[in-house]
């Protein structure tokens, strides 16, 4: 337990505080910490079991308060999307967490039997998907590796992974959470990760976005809450910057802009600007974070099929609109090669995958805002969807595109940028303009035909690990990332406080490693049966992620049963349903 007590601070609240409930919780905190620290790993593993269990048992009432928020037709098949950035994650991250533990009870490593390798720069790499037979099924053809930080070899990796449940005993004070306004299950999931990763208590402060879920949540983390581990609070920007100074706080973590992080580390105005290039914090505390960025998505050049392109098109369209463009790691920029031949072909399929996307409401505030910006910064784009809530901006000289990549737009915004190299050289051009030109490090996408990247060959090696970005996707979304429990969620690392980018530390990381630098996922460039046809190792049709995917709400329903009660019996309905999508 930490053992350093705030100078003149009581536990007992304040009467005359401006919020008596946040000083009443961090009280509780303070006491349940004690309890926490005295509670041995098998008991920890028995909490997490009765969320995973709970998280499954309230899982229709968490979509249904999510459909209310997001503005949904609850009969949409975009109600997958909640199922599956919801209660899913959640389960699948608190079974992942409990495997964990149990290892770390039994006196081994959370990497003891984990399958090891290695990465341009001598790094060791850590299989994060497919760890089973199940994820070898459900989502075949796709798996993760998380990178290691160069010079940490597999004895060490063993050795540390853990993290602070080495010494569960030794907790770490109470930490603020600052939850997330667009994916329901982020506020959750980093409350699991400061408790379990760096064994805290924590005080959930709820975005005012997401304040229908209390119910749920609270009903879900009940476990957690009951002993005294878990406070849920509500409330605006007020509450959060009490909380987030209050003397009884030990940690701030929050999902956001750069903006927000900028304005809870140094103030705002011109003080605020002017402490942040003196690196003269006014949060007395350390903080990590996750903060979004411009996401680009690089497309090498290959010869490709009509259906190659209008799948990889709406693949795209998806790693933008996928819930309504309010992502993190929505992509932004598509850099594409001018010289390739089907340049003009992809971009009309985009536009068209853009255009007749399902519609539906622009939830988050701000959203029309910064639409209006990007046009009136990009006059010529293209307004796409039924109601031209959409932006599609191509055809620019190559310094027009400058507010694209500094501004993350958080709405359906994309542009299209062109390079004038082909081959190896493209790839190279394309990694120094995404390293060097957008904001933020948290994801890039690559999609390559498996051709090309044969023909690039140590080339197409030497492109990944010259990316800077916390999780790289190859053929897939970095949104697997996110969704795989195993693997870590979080900015490249090493920004610093005044120079935040994409934010400092990770999440999810369920195999609880130590010193991770990046996340690496694969898919498969073509959905089944063309897979199969094409000589690909997957048999994973269109997946249901996809803004275009019929059945993505049946199929994400019974995926969060699975992950609830995995069996073989499952399996059926749920390739069936996929097939359909």
């Amino acid at each position: 337990m930490s053992t350093s007590e705030p100078e003149a601070t009581s536990n007992t609240p304040d009467a005359t505080s401006p919020h008596p409930d946040v000083d009443a919780a961090l009280a509780d905190l303070a006491e349940g910490e004690k309890t926490w620290a005295d509670l041995s790993l098998a008991d920890r593993r028995k909490l997490l079991d009765k969320v995973h269990d709970l998280t499954v048992q309230h899982a229709a009432d968490w979509v249904d308060a999510a459909v209310a928020i997001k503005g949904l037709d609850p009969k949409s098949p975009l109600v997958g999307e909640e199922w599956m950035s919801g209660p899913y994650p959640l389960a699948t991250g608190t079974a992942a967490l409990s495997a964990s533990l149990a290892k770390l009870e039994a006196g081994s490593s959370p990497l003891d039997g984990a399958t090891f390798g290695t990465a341009p720069g001598g790094r060791t790499t850590v299989k994060a998907l497919p760890l089973n037979i199940f994820d070898k099924l459900l989502l075949s053809g796709f798996s993760a590796d998380v990178w290691l930080q160069p010079g940490i070899d597999r004895a060490t990796a063993q050795r540390d992974a853990g993290l602070a449940q080495r010494d569960p005993s030794r907790t770490q004070g109470i930490g603020v959470v600052l939850g997330a306004g667009n994916i329901t299950s982020i506020a959750p999931l980093d409350t699991l990760y400061e408790l379990i990763a760096h064994n805290r208590v924590v005080a959930l402060k709820l975005n005012p976005i997401t304040d229908r879920l209390l119910p749920v949540l609270t009903r879900v983390l009940e476990p957690l809450i009951s002993i005294g581990a878990v406070r849920l609070l509500t409330g605006g920007a007020e509450v959060g910057t009490y909380l987030v100074h209050h003397d009884l706080v030990d940690h701030v973590h929050m999902t956001g802009s750069a903006l927000t992080h900028d304005a809870i580390v140094f103030g705002t105005g011109e003080e605020g600007a002017r402490r942040k290039a003196a690196n003269e914090p006014i949060l007395g505390k350390a903080i990590s974070s996750e903060l979004g960025g411009v996401s680009p998505t690089i497309v090498l050049p290959g010869e490709w099929s009509r259906a190659d392109i209008k799948f990889q098109a709406e693949h795209i369209a998806t790693q933008r609109l996928h819930n309504g463009g309010y992502n993190c790691v929505a992509a932004q920029a598509v850099v594409v090669s001018s010289e390739w031949k089907q340049r003009d072909e992809f971009v009309a399929a985009l536009k068209e995958a853009l255009d007749t996307a399902p519609d539906r409401a622009a939830y988050y505030p701000g959203s029309d805002s910064r639409v209006a910006g990007a046009t009136a910064s990009f006059p010529t784009a293209a307004r796409l969807g039924e109601n031209g809530g959409r932006v599609l901006v191509t055809d620019l000289e190559p310094g027009a595109y400058a507010p694209l990549l500094q501004t993350e737009y958080f709405a359906p915004v994309l542009g299209v940028i062109d390079l004038p190299h082909g081959g190896a050289e493209f790839a190279a051009h394309a990694a120094d303009l995404v390293n060097e030109d957008f904001i933020g490090t948290l994801g890039v996408n690559i999609v390559a035909a498996p051709q090309t990247i044969r023909e690039l060959g140590a080339e197409f090696d030497s492109l990944l690990e010259s990316l800077r970005y916390g999780t790289i996707a190859v053929n897939a979304w970095t949104g697997v990332g996110y969704l795989t429990a195993t693997a870590t969620w979080g900015a490249f690392p090493g920004h610093t406080l005044n120079d935040v980018q994409s934010g400092i530390g990770v999440v999810h990381n369920a195999l609880l490693i130590d010193r991770p630098e990046r996340t690496v996922v694969r898919g498969p460039f073509r959905p089944s049966p063309r897979s199969i046809l094409n000589r690909e190792m997957s048999i994973s049709p269109k997946p249901p992620w996809f803004v275009t995917n019929r059945t993505a709400a049946t199929t994400g329903r019974l995926l969060t049963g699975f992950a609830g009660a995995p069996s073989w019996t499952r399996l059926p309905a749920i390739f069936a349903s996929a097939l359909r999508g």
